[in-house]
């Protein structure tokens, strides 16, 4: 087999591996934004659950929402938000004693894919 060849295959065979690892990530994410936001944000981020309607929270679709810096997201995952809209207290616990900072970055990248 020629080198040329052999590089060809270890290339293809890191992207496939990197797919892989990536899709994993994914899943655990996923599986993170179901078990600690999905109750109240909804599968999707549009607040489209009861306690999301109660609290009138906002769609995280919408693209106000998706314009927000990623460090304000991850300040409000860690430390929580307690705001007032429409007279109903939107009041949220942070996870900073529950997240590490790489599970709160890819919250936070889950998020984006919510864009409308």
């Amino acid at each position: 087999m020629s080198h040329a060849r052999i590089f060809a295959v270890i290339a293809a065979s890191s992207v496939l591996l990197s797919a892989t690892a990536r899709a994993e990530v994914d899943k655990k994410t996923e599986r993170l934004w179901k078990a600690n936001c999905a109750s109240c944000h909804g599968a999707t981020g549009k607040a489209d659950t009861e306690q999301g309607q109660k609290m009138k929270m906002t769609d995280m679709s919408a693209p106000a929402f998706q314009a927000k810096k990623d460090d304000e997201l991850q300040n409000a995952i860690l430390n929580g938000v307690k705001t007032q809209t429409g007279g109903v207290t939107q009041q949220m616990d942070g996870f900073k004693d529950q997240l590490t900072p790489d599970q709160v970055k890819a919250l936070v990248a889950y998020v984006r894919t919510f864009k409308g």
